[in-house]
């Protein structure tokens, strides 16, 4: 006859701290256990898997005639103890003689029970094995796992547990809020409000919204204000230390990460150590090219890769392309590693040599119809390119290398309107490199000029002038006719912007003709795109037309290109415009705002809003031609100047404003004007190509939608259709379990909690 089963024996512990958030995470939980048996929280350490697993189980107790059992299992080092420990926990009598699984399963034979299982990932083996056989004889079971890794047992459900999100100040499920009710409890009186919200918010993010981290650093208010501690993170490791009570792994920060270190294979171990140099995330040819060598072969760094991802301390982020990342705190430990291991230079120079050849293939077809492609791969990059330009510019004797690699930047930083950015990095390695007195150097010639462009389109002409002077003398003493020819455009330029177009006339026929004569068809093209700007911008329509033409022609009909192509189209509207072709003008304006925005090119969206706004008045549709003067004026706050200070263009921006105000009124006027810059650009952009004259109650959330990978835009497709998610799975060919992930995917990604806003969603964007 089984034993009576005494669930008290290892019933929930009570709290003694408030539960903040996690309302998307536990209403997940409650349906898995209505589907599944064996439901796995599965996340890095610290992220509070154990608390959402006990408030889960604590809310699931009514559903479970015998109760609910937790088995901690951090303290359990012999995993032939496990059906033991597990036992005991339920209360069962240990005189048994027959072995104790099979002790364990009589007894739960006919029982309906969740065990919660926590921390299993040291015993991972062995869980699996009880979990197989519990579900297999004991029909009544359930059991809810923590681990840092997934049991990888048939039937399990798994929910991958992310850090808290920081949110806005009042969210009160987020990890702010977490900070301020265990921070009330340390400092009694303390609250989070404007005056402080920046700064708490600020130490949650460098500590990547982990729960622990968070406990660890709000006792250290007892001794260190906020102010203090958050400039104290940089040793987050020493600094983060817990009350005496916290259970041995949680004691410290480097305890909680010391554990998953251990838990890993000696590969695996080198592996997090190198994977540390990376800066955001990574793909993983990325990782194989730094990371490989005789230690580490290449073809199996994929093996190592997933190791890591399953005993989460690599987090894996689905879209188009699968890609990795540590976290901050687990990045900064491996970083320690690999200087223990004495191999942080060398690794460091491997990402630097691998991210300058992504930057300089870009380089090579920017203006080509690979652009697009080939910018968003970049793009993807941006933080791993900023963190090897960094390396470059503090290794002795290596300024000429990290100039070039600066200057062979200069097109990711024009295409992507990252003006600023670009004079910053452009400026520290010109500096640099003329520190050392290296001489005239190409580089030099081509980086200068560049810089002066720059910030001739942030409307600093006086700035540029001398930039661009200087690029001239040092092309001429080279005798470089590529430069040469560069400077003399950029010396275009300044004429136009600077209201003397006439001086402007010449220096254009003089580059133009140096290009032709070198047979480079990207620097015609984007000279010819300047020469139109001229004749556009001095009133010469037809003129710019022409010109544009030759642009086009250059390029290639069907061209996929953006960034010349996106210009030419508002200058040719422009030109349009300015010859009464309303119609020809509207209809280029919209192709070429939808080619900028599809390259990040946020000057050009703004131009292009700008000027369909002066379209707008012009058809005396003032509630549009308003609010797209909004959505464009939210862009020009980011800049020094809109319309990069150009006479013509503030002229028109001026009229329009007058016109547009006098029309509706000066209340009607300021209430559409900040509709339209609240509106996100591409909300903006989607609302423009649309022809709307108001804006929408509820504006489409194309940018959202965009965040889907194209297999979870299919998801949300029958989710709109009213699929249920076993049938988007028969529809699909795919589990039921794959098809809960990716609309548990499509939730996170959209920011919503239901399958009806996600079916809201797809209706806006597809009408």
């Amino acid at each position: 006859m089984a034993s009576a089963v005494d669930v008290r024996r290892g019933g929930l512990p009570v709290q003694v701290t408030g539960f903040v958030g996690r309302s998307r995470e536990l209403a997940v939980v409650a349906r898995l256990l209505e589907e599944a048996r064996l439901v796995s929280l599965v996340g890095p350490g610290g992220v509070g898997k154990t608390r959402i697993a006990l408030q889960a189980a604590g809310e699931a107790r009514a559903r479970f005639a015998d109760g609910v059992c937790l088995v901690e299992l951090s303290a359990l080092e012999d995993a032939g103890l496990l059906a033991h420990t597990v036992s005991a926990a339920l209360g069962l009598p240990g005189q048994d003689s027959r072995p104790a699984l099979e002790h364990l399963v009589e007894c739960l034979g006919g029982r309906q029970v969740l065990i919660v299982l926590d921390t299993c990932e040291h015993l991972v083996e062995a869980c699996a094995m009880l979990a197989e056989v519990l579900l297999r004889e004991a029909p009544a079971v359930s059991i809810l796992a923590t681990t840092r890794q997934p049991l990888d047992v048939a039937g399990e459900h798994t929910l991958a547990i992310a850090p808290m999100p920081v949110q806005e100040l009042g969210s009160g499920e987020d990890a702010v809020a977490l900070f301020a009710q265990r921070a009330a409890a340390v400092v009694p009186g303390f609250a989070v409000g404007a005056d402080n919200h920046a700064a708490v918010a600020a130490l949650c993010r460098r500590l990547d919204g982990i729960p622990l981290a968070i406990e660890l650093a709000t006792v250290r208010l007892r001794a260190i204000p906020l102010e203090g501690l958050l400039a104290r993170l940089e040793d987050r490791f020493s600094l983060l230390t817990a009350r005496r009570s916290t259970l041995p792994r949680h004691q410290t920060l480097r305890t909680t990460i010391t554990w998953s270190h251990d838990l890993c294979t000696a590969e695996e171990r080198l592996l997090w150590a190198r994977l540390s140099v990376f800066s955001g995330s990574f793909d993983l040819v990325a990782a194989e090219a730094v990371c490989q060598d005789e230690l580490l072969p290449a073809g199996r760094i994929i093996e190592y890769l997933v190791g890591l991802v399953d005993k989460s301390v690599l987090l894996r982020q689905e879209g188009r392309l699968d890609r990795y990342r540590l976290l901050d705190t687990l990045r900064g430990f491996g970083a320690e590693q690999l200087v223990l291991l004495g191999e942080e230079e060398r690794v460091r120079r491997r990402h630097m040599g691998y991210f300058r050849s992504l930057a300089a293939r870009f380089r090579e077809r920017a203006f080509s119809g690979e652009q697009l492609e080939l910018y968003q791969e970049l793009d993807r990059e941006r933080a791993n390119v900023r963190s090897a330009l960094e390396f470059a510019l503090s290794v002795a004797g290596g300024e000429r290398e990290a100039l070039r690699f600066a200057v062979s930047l200069w097109p990711y930083w024009l295409c992507g309107a990252r003006l600023a950015e670009g004079r910053v990095w452009l400026e520290r390695a010109l500096r640099l490199a003329q520190e050392r007195v290296l001489g005239p150097l190409p580089e030099r010639a081509e980086g200068l000029g560049h810089l002066g462009f720059f910030a001739l389109q942030q409307g600093a002409q006086h700035v540029a002038l001398p930039w661009i002077e200087e690029s001239l003398e040092l092309a001429v003493e080279l005798e470089d006719e590529r430069l040469r020819a560069l400077a003399i455009q950029h010396l275009a330029v300044h004429r136009l912007l600077s209201g003397r177009p006439d001086e402007g006339f010449p220096l254009f026929d003089e580059a133009c003709a140096r290009l032709t004569a070198l047979g480079d068809r990207a620097g015609l093209a984007i000279a010819l795109m300047e020469k139109t700007a001229l004749f556009a911008l001095s009133g010469d329509g037809r003129t710019a037309l022409a010109v544009s033409g030759e642009v086009l022609e250059l390029l290639g009909e069907g061209s996929q290109e953006c960034w010349v192509q996106g210009y030419v189209l508002f200058l040719r509207a422009l030109a349009r415009w300015t010859l009464g072709d309303l119609a020809g003008s509207v209809r280029e304006a919209r192709r070429a705002v939808r080619m900028k925005f599809a390259l990040g090119d946020l000057l050009a969206v703004a131009d292009c809003l700008e000027l369909l706004a002066w379209q707008a008045a012009e058809q005396e549709r003032m509630v549009r031609a308003c609010w797209l003067l909004g959505a464009a004026d939210r862009v020009w706050q980011q800049f020094a100047a809109p319309l990069a200070g150009a006479p013509l263009l503030l002229r028109h921006h001026d009229r329009a404003i007058a016109l547009v105000g006098r029309s509706l009124g000066p209340e009607r006027y300021a209430a559409i004007f900040r509709q339209g810059s609240g509106l996100a650009l591409g909300d903006a952009v989607e609302l423009a190509e649309l022809d709307v004259d108001a804006i929408p109650v509820q504006a489409p959330r194309r940018a959202a939608m965009e965040l889907l990978s194209p297999r979870e835009r299919e998801v949300a497709g029958l989710v709109e259709e009213g699929l249920t998610n076993r049938e988007i799975a028969e529809r699909l060919v795919i589990s039921k379990r794959t098809a809960d992930a990716h609309i548990e995917h499509i939730l996170a990604k959209l920011g919503v909690s239901s399958r009806v806003e996600i079916a809201e969603l797809v209706a806006a964007g597809s009408g």
